[in-house]
């Protein structure tokens, strides 16, 4: 793990652990029917269950959640899969890079690595998509965009899915949605994508929610964008969210969470006939 990553790790745990602590107000049921909760990279541990795989997004589908993110990369024979590393160190042990792979290769030695393909074919319209846009070479972008064209093509952007990116110039690359569709995610950078995403007409801005202030997050509601914060990971934090109209919450925790919004009074009265 690289410095600057193990510093964001702290900095995220500590968040969470302070704001943890801080009572807040429960939602009301008005509230609550904004709740839009994203699994990011599905349910999992890394353990059992791995990331960004269908059995990742399969408990966040059986429990009710909104949304899925996930992460496309290319393999070398361009075909789009999910998979958030640039190689598979991490989670299988090999040094072997996605783009150097073919996807019958890939099937071969990674058999957990789904498709785009099948992750929309069994999660569109089911669940809502959030698809980041990884850094990597796209050496044909005309045969990429027709490819992802395809492959959306049974959705509807916006309304069923959205195209996220941590660096708002791999948007350049995307011909075919709009600039509606895309959503900028910051970093350490939040202000900068938030001058970036109020000047170009993409969906809104995502960052984490203790570097989003309340200014921030009036100024892109004003301009009719959608805000997502990350990444929740307690009720507190949740209701902190919610409460300040934050749109979308990605959240590695969405199972749990989703069963906290649905155990609150408001939610109970709403759903009764």
């Amino acid at each position: 793990m690289s410095i600057a990553s193990l510093l964001s790790r702290l900095f995220q745990e500590s968040a969470d652990l302070i704001y943890s602590r801080m009572p807040q107000p429960e939602p009301g049921s008005e509230t609550l029917k904004t709740c839009r909760l994203v699994s990011h990279r599905g349910e999992h541990d890394n353990i059992r269950v791995f990331e960004n795989t269908c059995a990742a997004f399969d408990s966040a589908l059986k429990a009710g959640v909104w949304g899925i993110e996930f992460d496309v990369r290319w393999t070398r024979d361009l075909h789009p899969v999910v998979f958030h590393d640039p190689d598979c160190q991490r989670l299988f042990k090999s040094r072997t890079p996605i783009l150097g792979l073919t996807l019958k290769e890939l099937r071969e030695n990674f058999s957990l690595i789904p498709t785009l393909e099948e992750v929309i074919r069994r999660y569109g319209k089911k669940m809502h998509l959030m698809a980041e846009i990884k850094e990597q070479e796209w050496p044909d972008r005309a045969y990429q965009n027709q490819v992802l064209r395809t492959l959306f093509s049974s959705l509807a952007p916006c309304e069923d899915f959205h195209l996220l990116a941590l660096d708002p110039a791999l948007f350049d690359r995307i011909d075919f949605v709009s600039s509606h569709a895309f959503l900028p995610v910051a970093e350490a950078n939040i202000r900068q994508l938030s001058a970036w995403a109020l000047k170009h007409d993409c969906a809104g801005l995502a960052g984490h929610y203790l570097l989003l202030t309340r200014t921030m997050l009036e100024r892109h509601k004003e301009r009719g964008h959608k805000v997502a914060t990350g990444f929740i990971a307690s009720k507190n934090s949740l209701y902190r969210e919610l409460n300040r109209g934050v749109d979308w919450i990605f959240t590695n925790s969405a199972v749990s969470l989703q069963t906290s919004c649905k155990s609150l009074p408001a939610a109970t009265q709403r759903i009764q006939p």
